[in-house]
């Protein structure tokens, strides 16, 4: 369970409890009067969710699906106030999102790095009996009691943050293809479903220092959208990115046609959720060391009726292509992110306008 990738369960979060007011009377000597003097209980502690970018993924909360924060101290007397319990801090993945298990809704997302999320708040500490000395009721013998902490169950999904994504069938080269692009080293094998969760790496670029975030799921299969194949489990991953690239073994190992294996991946990212098919794309026809694979290339650019900027003709074994490849993963990138600019100057401007 150590290395067990987890990106979505249900968790119950219990802020702490107020502590209850004190009743008490001062009792000392000289002071034949002294009246009440019992505190304030202290304030229950929050469930705070933060978001870090350290952490990859929820198997800490899989080992603690019970999140409850510490109650507050009781009043003492002597007025003093009991201390307020400390809030519950838990640390998430950029990239988690918080729902409602029953109606689906998204409470909360947590994107950027140290966001912070109170998902329950402690009940107030309740007030001692000097707070009701009236002059008409001076010596009360009663005190409040604390609220109680709110209580809920939500679900934690988790959506990985990369600037591009990684698609295509099983076997197609996509694992190999990302260790060669950056320091990940994901299960590489020649039979299909060797990457069983999503894997991210990091791609440099020469002495500039840009760095891209790719992020590599399992393979598709037809009817991932239906819940066929391993995939289906791990699309959302691919939906905060800027660009995808589809991965297809051009030679036809498998049997399968690469113009057939295109259309099919397009297809099944529109239904799982149609802003995927409109992201920036390009294809990685990978596998080009093989004997057949030139020719396939030639159908593959008369059938898609793509132009050549946006197939690429790579080797992930033998490393041909590949520096053409990550100038245009760099411009593709960038693409995406004008595009996500836009996007949302728009959809500020209509919010402003109604």
């Amino acid at each position: 369970m150590k290395n067990q990738f987890v990106d979505r369960l249900n968790v119950r979060v219990r802020a702490g409890h107020g502590g209850n007011g004190c009743v008490s009377f001062r009792r000392e000597k000289y002071v034949p009067r002294g009246g009440p003097s019992g505190g304030r209980g202290g304030k229950g502690g929050d469930v705070v969710l933060v978001a870090l970018g350290d952490v990859t993924s929820l198997l800490d909360c899989y080992f603690r699906p019970l999140l409850f924060a510490a109650n507050g101290e009781p009043g003492r007397g002597k007025t003093q106030d009991g201390k307020d319990g400390p809030d519950l801090v838990v640390n998430l993945p950029r990239g988690t999102v918080v729902k409602d298990p029953e109606t689906d809704r998204v409470l909360g997302d947590l994107v950027e790095e140290g966001q912070r999320f109170v998902v329950a708040r402690g009940g107030k500490g309740g007030r001692g009996n000097s707070s009701f000395a009236t002059s008409t009721r001076q010596t009360p013998r009663f005190a409040e009691k604390g609220e109680p902490g709110e209580e809920h169950v939500f679900r934690l999904e988790l959506k990985l943050i990369a600037d591009v994504g990684l698609v295509g069938y099983p076997n197609s080269g996509k694992s190999t293809l990302i260790s060669r692009l950056s320091q990940a080293r994901p299960k590489i094998a020649p039979y299909p479903f060797t990457t069983l969760s999503p894997i991210l790496g990091v791609m440099e670029e020469g002495a500039d220092g840009r760095r891209l975030t790719i992020a590599d799921i399992p393979g598709l299969v037809e009817g991932a959208h239906e819940n066929v194949g391993l995939g289906h489990d791990f699309l959302r991953h691919i939906e905060r990115t800027r660009a995808l690239v589809v991965v297809l073994d051009i030679a036809g190992v498998d049997g399968r046609t690469p113009w057939s294996d295109y259309r099919s991946l397009r297809a099944e990212l529109k239904l799982h959720n149609p802003l995927l098919a409109v992201k920036p794309f390009l294809v990685a026809a990978n596998k080009m060391d093989l004997a057949a694979a030139a020719e396939n290339l030639k159908r593959f650019g008369v059938s898609s009726r793509l132009s050549r900027t946006r197939i690429f003709p790579i080797s992930a074994l033998t490393g041909d292509g590949l520096d053409e490849l990550k100038k245009a993963l760099f411009s593709l990138a960038g693409e995406g992110k004008t595009r996500e600019t836009r996007e949302t100057r728009e959809t500020r401007e209509t919010r402003e306008t109604r």
